[in-house]
């Protein structure tokens, strides 16, 4: 497993890949040395983003795209889906159907998947530990009341707050 960090307009991002897909997508720590370390623990080998396949290439160039207000679908994007479980599968497939600049709330993902509101906790368990934050858009998932909770990526609901912004979705403060 290859991986390569790369700049944006949001901070210096991370990805992974192997023959089947992206294994990890990391959304910026305060600095590069942090997005690399934090990369590091899945193995392989980094590589300058010009060595990168091409397919890596024009994903980074679609993130780059999407982080300066030119939104990209990324449902496309072959990701590696052996570490995950059936559960996190429902709830990324329901988290990739929601738009730029839209929001849904954990129990509306919990109902898609024909699971009751009750199982909202699960969704955000499953969530939290999403391989593909930006690509899998976790961070259009928020609580009921439309409060900004839980992101696990580097500078939490903060983080999560600026993605929001950058997409123009409807922000309630209070």
């Amino acid at each position: 497993m290859a991986f390569t960090l790369f700049t944006t307009s949001f901070g210096t991002c991370g990805i992974s890949w192997n023959d089947v897909g992206f294994t990890r997508f990391l959304l910026p720590s305060e600095t590069e040395a942090q997005t690399e370390k934090r990369m590091m623990p899945g193995g392989g080998g980094r590589l300058d983003e010009d060595e990168a396949p091409e397919w890596v290439r024009a994903a980074i160039t679609r993130v780059r795209r999407h982080l300066d207000r030119d939104f990209q679908d990324f449902s496309d994007l072959p990701l590696d889906m052996a570490q995950i479980t059936d559960f996190q599968d429902a709830v990324y497939k329901q988290a990739l159907l929601i738009r730029p600049g839209y929001k849904k709330s954990y129990g509306q993902i919990a109902e898609a998947i024909g699971m009751g509101p009750e199982a909202a906790r699960a969704v955000g368990v499953a969530l939290a530990t999403n391989p593909w934050p930006l690509l899998v858009p976790c961070h259009r998932v928020v609580s009921a009341s439309d409060k900004m909770t839980g992101f696990s990526a580097p500078g939490g609901i903060r983080t999560k707050t600026r993605l929001l912004a950058i997409e123009g979705a409807e922000l309630l403060s209070e």
